[in-house]
């Protein structure tokens, strides 16, 4: 590597470091605050926190890693352009992309590691977090008993001091147990108690003195109802023990989070994706066999065939499905077989270890048992034949009793003619009559709206079900895209950061700072746009996806093209040049004119 780009490489590390820091630190503390409510004041230890803090920190450094790259590298090249060093190195016949050769390289690794991050690390650490922060979520608040106030966060309870001399003991104390769910019927009052918690802080005892307990039933509210029993009970000590789990920080499986996209990587994504179109393509195809089945005189002769692809899907999703089914069948006999030889070789061992009178014993009782079964077939064998014997004899006397109802004359065999005249218009006006005075055309109606307004009913739900899925299908999609993007944004953010600086010829934390916030502004702005467009079907989520690189690579070639060519873009001198070509330019087509 050569001293320049080492100098230059050097001078932009430092920078870059310090702003993804600080970058990393501010976003941190924007999505900290989201969940301020939740995760404060809980009484968590504090490695609990580290370990939230710290997944926080790694889930966001996607999204920080282009900030710190236009940052630092406008900071880079607005410094070697304020101290003439960038024009000492243009002056010795180096070209600026020359010079911006080393840092591009870097980004170019940085951004393969922020796509590495992208699809393994940061997925892994979306479970930790999603999982960690549910749990804290679950978790009751600390247990925090203030003075003269109710406090109900012990379930089943609601307890009021009065007074606290310190953390233990207390005065002028108000319990209500609400653990039978019958309202504030179960009161105790105690002068003073002491509050103590036991068994690795598990459970806690109140120790109350010198109170009364006052326990009244519950009224039916009959008309004649009996005065209901009230008991009241004074004590000198009474010891009550609390259930602090709810307190507890419980872990939460994290196989209950496996189905949520923020935790897949790509190969799970994709399976997601081919999981809901077969999802949809289902219930589509269901569609097809529901209005088939709705009208069946249109389809008596006609079929509505579902389109070849839809059945192409449903011919392989149906292949698949058998493929495991006989999978998990042969599974499940294997288990089976082999759980039968070891019942075998186990019934094996018993009958060997039996002494020789109780094998011959068995030997007897098998032959018993050959013999009885012999009988019982040879049984059920009669009885089937006599049932038989039966039911073909009852048919031959049913059909007798039939043939002498019918008279001599009609028992030969006649051959019957169909009709083939026409109907007459007798005929006819008997036939109309009978069917408009039944009311059959009526109810041929009322059916046939019925069933319209069942199929538009089936069709609206499952329509709405197909395209809940549908955006969902999508999610899945950006989700799968933003792994390429968030990692292509850091290249993009340096071609609009390191020209710049090198335009604006200024370092520090002034002018570098406010351009990038602007630049990041608007990066975010067309993310969050693209994104919505895309989840709401408007445009292709590749291209939403894809719409702030899009939009913003003009502005790092164009910026690039100027640093170049050493135009002052921020100067009022380029402007003026500007508009006096301009005004050149109209004078001679005004002069043409005339």
């Amino acid at each position: 590597m050569k001293k320049l780009d080492k100098l230059i490489l050097g001078s932009f590390i430092g920078p870059f470091l310090l702003t993804f820091l600080v970058v990393d630190f501010i976003l941190l503390t924007v999505n900290m605050l989201k969940y301020f409510d939740e995760i404060f004041g809980k009484g968590l230890g504090f490695w609990i926190y580290m370990e939230l803090i710290s997944y926080f920190v790694i889930s966001i450094s996607p999204m920080a890693l282009p900030l710190a790259v236009l940052l630092s590298s406008l900071m880079t090249f607005g410094n070697l352009g304020e101290h003439f060093e960038l024009t000492a190195i243009k002056s010795s016949g180096i070209s600026l992309v020359r010079a911006l050769r080393p840092i591009g390289v870097f980004v170019i690794f940085l951004a393969f590691a922020a796509y590495l991050s992208n699809n393994h690390l940061v997925p892994k650490v979306n479970l930790k977090t999603f999982s960690l922060l549910y749990d804290i979520r679950m978790k009751s608040p600390a247990l925090d008993i203030k003075e003269g106030v109710f406090y109900d966060g012990i379930p089943g309870y609601s307890i009021k001091v009065n007074r606290k001399l310190d953390d233990v003991r207390l005065r002028d104390i108000i319990i209500y147990n609400h653990n039978e769910g019958q309202g504030n019927l179960n009161v105790t009052l105690a002068d003073s108690g002491r509050m103590e918690p036991f068994f690795n802080d598990n459970y806690m005892r109140l120790t109350l003195y010198k109170g009364t307990n006052y326990k009244e039933s519950r009224s039916t509210r009959g008309i004649s109802e009996k005065p209901v029993e009230f008991s009241r009970a004074t004590f000198d000590e009474n010891v009550i023990v609390f259930n602090l789990d709810a307190f507890q920080l419980s872990r939460t499986p994290e196989d209950l989070w496996s189905t949520n996209r923020a935790i897949k990587d790509i190969s799970g994504i994709k399976d997601g994706l081919d999981s809901i179109n077969t999802l949809v393509n289902d219930k589509i195809y269901q569609n097809y066999q529901s209005a088939e089945s709705i009208f069946p005189f249109f389809t008596r002769e006609r079929k509505l065939e579902p389109l070849p692809y839809i059945k192409e899907r449903r011919a392989i999703d149906d292949s698949i499905r058998q493929i495991k089914m006989a999978k998990e069948r042969a599974i499940t006999d294997s288990l089976s077989r082999i759980k039968e030889k070891q019942d075998s070789a186990k019934r094996a061992e018993v009958i060997l270890d039996r002494p020789t009178d109780s094998i011959d014993d068995g030997n007897n009782i098998k032959g018993n048992l050959i013999n009885s079964t012999k009988s019982l077939a040879n049984d059920s064998l009669f009885q089937q034949k006599r049932l038989i014997r039966r039911n073909t004899i009852q048919e031959e006397s049913e059909s007798e009793e039939d043939s002498s109802n019918i008279p001599l004359s009609n028992k030969t065999v006649q051959l019957k003619k169909s009709r083939t005249a026409p109907l007459t218009s007798e005929e006819k006006a008997r036939i109309d009559s009978i069917v408009y005075e039944q009311g059959y055309i009526t109810n041929a109606l009322t059916m046939a709206m019925n069933n319209s307004r069942n199929l538009k009913n089936s069709f609206d739900i499952k329509t709405a079900q197909i395209d809940t899925d549908q955006r969902e299908f999508r999610r899945y999609q950006i989700s799968w895209y933003q792994k390429y993007t968030q990692a292509f944004a850091c290249f993009v953010m340096f071609l609009i950061g390191a020209p710049l600086g090198a335009i604006i010829k200024k370092g520090g934390l002034g002018m570098p700072v406010l351009l990038s916030i602007i630049f990041f502004i608007i990066y975010y702005m067309l993310t969050i746009s693209g994104e919505k467009w895309a989840k709401e079907g408007i445009v292709d989520p590749l291209f939403g996806t894809w719409f702030s690189n899009l939009c913003l690579l003009p502005f790092g070639l164009f910026f690039l093209k100027q640093a170049r060519n050493d135009t002052r873009l921020f100067e009022p001198d380029f402007y003026q040049g500007i508009w006096k070509s301009l005004q050149k330019h109209l004078k001679v087509i005004g002069s043409k004119r005339i």
